[in-house]
């Protein structure tokens, strides 16, 4: 993907691939000595991941120019991002030339979320989002564990885990505790805070 990215972006006049990073330390890294006018990042990648990235970055330079460029879609890990200071959102089954659009209005000023993503936004818009506990509980129920097992590893009861349990089915509409992880999954609940 970088290759095939590096290629494209080098075949534009105007612009030029500052540097290259393997994952989100190099990539924090690589901002803090080369300064970039844009950055593209990934969310996964090894050692700290892109949110974490996005973070560290914006937090030493806070008018940095962030495009998220991504495979994942889930709702909450967008408006995470977003909300971390990314500009834009795009997947990477964007083509070439929506990304070089993404890059040019980013220096413009514009923000670019994918399509697909925006109506993924758009579907749960209203929707009442996981509390960070409600992800605790949900992220201890993804590793098998029973209510007991959960009420004693976050030192809360075990009726309380129950009634997390209630307001996450009700907030995600699953069926039941694995619908629910599955779900919080898909839309980026599981992953959305570094």
């Amino acid at each position: 993907m970088r290759d095939g990215l590096r290629a494209v972006i080098e075949q534009e006049p105007d612009m030029e691939v500052a540097g290259e990073a393997s994952d989100g330390r190099e990539a924090i890294e690589q901002f803090q000595r080369l300064l970039p006018d844009v950055m593209l990042i990934d969310l996964q990648m090894p050692d700290v991941d892109g949110l974490q990235a996005i973070t560290a970055i914006r937090n030493g330079f806070p008018d940095a120019t962030i495009i998220v460029l991504t495979t994942f879609p889930g709702d909450a890990r967008v408006v995470r991002a977003l909300t971390l200071g990314a500009t834009s959102y795009l997947l990477k089954t964007a083509r070439r030339d929506e990304i070089i659009k993404a890059v040019r209005g980013a220096l413009s000023g514009r923000n670019t979320v994918a399509p697909e993503v925006a109506q993924e936004i758009a579907c749960h818009a209203g929707h009442e989002n996981l509390t960070e506990r409600e992800v605790e509980v949900l992220k201890r129920v993804a590793e098998g564990l029973s209510n007991r097992d959960i009420a004693d590893a976050l030192c809360i009861s075990e009726d309380t885990v129950k009634a997390r349990m209630k307001s996450i089915m009700g907030k995600l509409g699953a069926e039941d505790r694995t619908h629910a992880v599955m779900i919080a999954i898909r839309r980026g609940f599981m992953d959305a805070r570094p």
